[in-house]
């Protein structure tokens, strides 16, 4: 009897010793994942990176319609000046305008408050908002 218990004390050592190694194998084949996961954040980083880089050497070239001088009206010259111009230079010049005269409304900051010389070019609108601005300045150009 003594040597089957023995027999048994052996069965049961190796079949523990069997389960400590498998365990040993889970966590080396996790560990083993865990390094190739941020072995691949690292990739993907550097790649943004570069790809952020190549973006930043690139130019835009402005929309040559957006550059089109017009010929302005003698309301709106009187305004922003007399030469022809783009829009975006008009409306540039229009806010610079509106600014230096402190002619944005002190509540409502969307909105401006037109003086004599405004006033013609709103179509004798008294206040209008920054959006309809723009329509009615398009009205002036040709």
């Amino acid at each position: 009897m003594a040597e089957k218990k023995k027999a048994a004390r052996k069965m049961k050592g190796a079949a523990k010793k069997g389960l400590k190694k498998k365990a040993k194998r889970k966590v080396t084949k996790k560990k083993v994942a865990k390094k190739k996961k941020v072995a691949k954040k690292k990739l993907t980083k550097k790649k943004t990176v570069k790809k952020k880089k190549a973006v930043k050497k690139k130019k835009r070239k402005p929309n040559p319609a957006f550059m089109r001088p017009y010929t302005l009206s003698a309301e709106l010259a009187a305004v922003v000046g007399d030469k022809p111009m783009p829009r975006t230079q008009v409306t540039k010049k229009l806010w610079a305008y509106i600014k230096r005269n402190d002619l944005q409304d002190a509540k409502n900051r969307r909105m401006i408050n037109a003086d004599e010389k405004l006033k013609v070019v709103f179509g004798g609108k008294r206040q209008v908002s920054m959006f309809e601005m723009t329509a009615l300045v398009s009205k002036h150009l040709s």
